[in-house]
């Protein structure tokens, strides 16, 4: 689906209200409902854009639109929506691989993609890994077809410079795909940066509601979107017609959630830093953490999650048990601020202490005095 806009350039916050809506029709709602449907009709010869719904849905072209004019405004991109932000991933990566390519993906990345890796040596494809921090992914690039960059990465925060990986990749023949999840087409957007691809998880802050299981891919090579568009069909695994609709109800709200939450995680984070039993400390906002100088040449926003690490394990389990407006559980990027202590699922390489937050809409001063007041309590 197109991207680019039939009227004036807008601010954020008008297009993401207005992203991908139809023309406005008398009598009928401004966005339509979700289309359920297995079929339509389709007499004689196959034409015009419905047949099957594994294929395509109008719910999912007005929500793959908007997200084409939120990822790239102004410009000329094809955008398909999956299952989940995995789905989408791995649409990218089963569909541009061949047995003997190569791939590079981070080693500090989503805890699923070890799993992944594990597919697609079983496939015959050659998987290197290396740390975002420092660009390290240079240093493994040669002769491979693929670069997968997480910046921010999950959960440790850490930024690379995409613009100087994407021209580095390029000139080495590689395609380079951007994990946008964490920081959302408004505080980044790959595809200006240099990147083939950007996909990112729905379900985190774009939706932002913990109601949805969504993903997407957003590219502007039609050759290779072609492919994912093929890979989406044979999988099958494609988002449903409620689950698209929330999506984009939910964008119209995106520009005031993701600013009202980055605030208050920067207030949050400040707070963090002023905590002696507090280290590793990592926000991107932050003007002293090690990512902020490359994650301010790149990003307008810095994100709604904060991750530190507490002394032990057992402090962490009771500074989880201690919060009141914070629930203890996993994703990120809800209203509902969340947190939990990242070693409980075994894939993540940090400390027993390492605890994700992702902070909600709640007012940064309930929020602040919630942390620093478990913080108190766990120290019993």
């Amino acid at each position: 689906m197109s991207g680019s806009d039939s009227g004036p350039v807008t601010g954020e916050g008008t297009r993401a209200v207005r992203a991908g809506l139809p023309e406005p029709v008398k009598n009928e709602p401004t966005l339509p409902g979700p289309v359920f449907a297995a079929h339509f009709h389709l007499p004689g010869e196959v034409s015009g854009p419905y047949a099957y719904g594994r294929d395509e849905n109008p719910t999912w072209t007005h929500l793959e639109r908007a997200i084409g004019e939120l990822e790239a405004p102004g410009e000329d991109v094809e955008t398909l929506v999956f299952a989940s932000g995995l789905a989408a991933v791995s649409a990218v990566l089963f569909s541009q691989l061949s047995a003997g390519d190569a791939v590079v993906l981070p080693s500090d990345g989503y805890q699923v993609l070890p799993l992944v890796r594990a597919q697609l040596e079983a496939y015959g494809i050659e998987v290197r890994t290396a740390p975002t921090a420092g660009d390290a992914q240079l240093d493994v690039l040669d002769g491979a077809k693929l670069l997968l960059i997480e910046s921010p990465c999950n959960p440790g925060l850490d930024v690379c410079d995409i613009r100087r990986l994407a021209v580095e990749a390029h000139a080495r023949g590689a395609l380079v795909v951007v994990d946008n999840t964490l920081a959302t087409p408004l505080g980044q957007r790959p595809l200006a940066l240099g990147a083939d691809f950007s996909v990112a998880s729905g379900t985190k802050q774009l939706t932002g509601h913990g109601d949805v299981l969504l993903g997407y891919v957003c590219g502007r090579d039609a050759e290779a979107m072609a492919a994912v568009r093929r890979w989406r069909k044979i999988i099958g695994a494609i988002a449903g017609p409620m689950e698209a609709w929330l999506a984009h109800r939910s964008l119209a709200t995106l520009h005031l959630r993701v600013d009202r939450q980055n605030a208050t995680a920067l207030v949050l984070a400040e707070a963090l830093g002023e905590r002696p039993e507090v280290t590793g400390l990592r926000y991107p906002g932050l003007p002293g953490d090690p990512a902020h100088k490359i994650a301010s040449q790149q990003m307008r926003r810095y994100g709604s999650v904060v991750s530190f690490t507490l002394p032990t394990r057992a402090r962490a389990d009771r500074f989880l048990e201690s919060l009141r407006l914070v629930d203890d559980a996993t994703s990120f990027g809800g209203v509902r601020s969340t947190a939990e202590r990242r070693r409980r699922w075994g894939g993540d390489d940090v400390p027993e202490g390492f605890i994700r937050l992702s902070v909600g809409a709640e007012d940064a001063d309930d929020l602040v005095a919630d942390v620093l007041r478990a913080l108190d309590e766990s120290d019993q």
